[in-house]
């Protein structure tokens, strides 16, 4: 059996899929469907039960669940404007160390979610060997804090720690503000024919000329199956493309797949934005291509066209 933490979620509903189609449909599932749309991730998919990450806890504890072979733990909150950091760190921190010790107590493959939210500005690089970060929002402080907790353990060598960049593709629609700028540019194409993006608060940097690691969920789901075929295969490793492009690179790549002149207006960042935001993001794949040497990301352009026309244009979106 495999558990899957956030399997509703929009990583975790795409690795659902996945395991799918290699056969694995002893899957349970850890998350909370409310009363949004999030429920529409799971259609089509087959799966044991869902149950919920507090009974999920309960089951632990009393050692009710024992025949897992695998832990893929990719349930948290992903907002990075969540203020609220005692949830954060009960939800993000304390909970994964609990699912954590759960897969090493008996003997699982676990694989879990880090983010590139870790880094913070940038200022001390993006090498996943780095250890002495400055997160900028209490949700990569979460993450943080449990990498730390997986390095004094000493089970890096027992695990693999995925820092996601900036991960996009279908299912991500009941995120929100937090669901990648493509899914959002798409109906604001169409419906006026022109996008918005922030202008630069830095001299350094154009508008739109703002730099980002953007990362298909297939392909990240693809690396994933292939540390969970492969559980020699451990570590703290940053899942980016190695590639940083542009806001302006991608609008154009979703214009270019509409079919259509990119029109791109541009506005003024909020100052609460400001004092936060990255404006150059790069995955160090040093040690992931150690790991997964043979491995290729697909192109910008083509996951674009992927996700626009096979997805976000389509009467049924999900993956």
């Amino acid at each position: 059996m495999i558990i899957l933490t956030g399997g509703a979620g929009f990583i975790g509903s795409c690795m659902l899929a996945r395991l799918n189609a290699i056969g694995r449909t002893d899957v349970l599932i850890v998350d909370s469907l409310g009363s949004g749309t999030k429920w529409k991730n799971l259609v089509g998919k087959t799966y044991i039960d869902i149950v919920s990450k507090e009974d999920f806890r309960e089951l632990m504890a009393i050692g009710e669940i024992e025949d897992a072979d695998a832990v893929i733990h990719m349930g948290a909150c992903s907002a990075t404007t969540e203020t609220n950091a005692d949830y954060l760190y009960d939800n993000n921190y304390q909970y994964s160390v609990d699912v954590a010790q759960f897969a090493f107590e008996n003997n699982a493959r676990f694989i879990y979610a880090s983010s590139a939210a870790t880094y913070g500005s940038g200022s001390r690089g993006y090498a996943d060997t780095e250890t002495d970060l400055r997160p900028l929002n209490m949700y990569g402080y979460s993450k943080h804090l449990f990498d730390q907790w997986i390095r004094s353990e000493g089970m890096e060598g027992a695990c693999a720690g995925l820092k996601f960049f900036n991960v996009f593709g279908p299912n991500e629609y009941h995120k929100g503000s937090m669901a990648s700028l493509v899914s959002k540019a798409v109906p604001q194409i169409l419906a006026t024919g022109s996008v918005t993006l922030f202008k630069s608060n830095d001299p350094a940097y154009a508008d739109g000329g703002q730099m980002r690691d953007f990362v298909y969920v297939k392909d990240v789901c693809s690396v994933m199956i292939e540390l969970l075929n492969n559980p020699t295969l451990s570590g703290i490793v940053n899942v980016g493309t190695g590639k940083a492009r542009t806001w302006n690179d991608l609008m154009n790549a979703v214009f270019s797949a509409m079919g259509r002149s990119a029109s791109i207006t541009y506005v003024d960042m909020p100052e609460s934005l400001a004092k936060q935001y990255q404006n150059n993001t790069q995955a160090d794949m040093a040690t992931f291509r150690r790991l997964l040497p043979e491995f290729t990301f697909e192109e910008l352009e083509n996951t674009i066209a992927d996700y626009v026309n096979g997805y976000l244009t389509q009467e049924w979106p999900y993956c």
